[in-house]
């Protein structure tokens, strides 16, 4: 059913089930009073409850935390964040300078692309293997579809291991969480690619990916999980560049440009 029969079943009162503020009396967060029920819960808790409708444990909570934490890079070079400078070095607000620099993060190198992608291959692949499935047919597959496995290489990166999945690992077995199912795919995929002959090291997008899931979020609720994970990097190189001269940041001479395009042309000529 579409168009106005869809419309007028939805008129009227506007119902939702994700919560409603009363101004003066309450709001109501998923069904609990937000400032009694929850008002004493971590704002990572309350996050994640709004995506999942689900409460986290403490240990669980922890590991979300630094699944952000790890790769909340202060470094204006990194594209996103240049965005968020760039808009500091040209005078705008630091709303425009991080919504602009979360919306552009949807990319292909250290953007979410990656990560939803490692989420939806590892939680397919996970399916298929327990179905009976071997990983090789699984990746042959996937590599044949696609030629290349999201999460799998660094080209950036001089070193092999990606420092980051060090940290997250070392806390999972200090919290007594261990490797679970999807994170140990996760590695497993890397062996089969080397096996294959594809010498691609996992790196953090399907990490972070595999241990999102194995804490219980479907594809879906990764992606949006993923979303702020990059933020605290950003608002430093926007206060960095506001504080220089404006748009002293990333300034470049025209002659440090190499230039390949057509030739100077005479403004007084006309078109070429």
């Amino acid at each position: 059913m579409s168009g106005p029969a869809t419309l007028a079943q939805h008129n009227g009162p506007f119902r939702t089930q994700a919560g409603a503020c009363f101004p003066g009396d309450r709001a109501v967060f998923r069904g609990h009073d937000l400032h009694a029920d929850l008002r004493d819960i971590d704002w990572m808790e309350l996050y994640l409850f709004g995506i999942t409708g689900r409460r986290i444990e403490p240990r669980q909570r922890e590991v979300l935390h630094v699944l952000w934490t790890c790769t909340s890079y202060p470094d204006a070079r990194l594209w996103n964040n240049r965005v968020a400078a760039l808009v500091g070095a040209g005078r705008g607000t630091g709303a425009m300078a991080i919504g602009a620099a979360i919306a552009v993060s949807e990319a292909a190198i250290y953007g979410w692309q990656p990560e939803f992608t490692a989420a939806d291959f590892l939680h397919r692949a996970r399916r298929r293997v327990d179905a009976g499935e071997t990983l090789e047919a699984v990746v042959k597959e996937e590599l044949a579809r696609h030629r290349l496995l999201l999460g799998y290489g660094r080209p950036v990166a001089t070193l092999e291991v990606d420092e980051r999945i060090t940290v997250v690992v070392e806390l999972l077995e200090k919290l007594g969480l261990g490797v679970g199912p999807h994170l140990a795919l996760a590695f497993e995929v890397e062996r089969t690619l080397l096996a294959l002959g594809r010498r691609l090291p996992i790196n953090y997008a399907a990490a972070i990916a595999a241990v999102s899931l194995d804490l219980g979020l479907s594809p879906r609720e990764c992606y949006l999980f993923f979303l702020p994970s990059f933020m605290a990097g950003m608002p430093p190189c926007y206060q960095e560049a506001a504080a220089k001269p404006e748009g002293a940041t990333f300034a470049l001479r025209c002659a440090q440009i190499d230039y390949t395009g057509p030739a100077k042309r005479d403004w007084d000529a006309g078109p070429a």
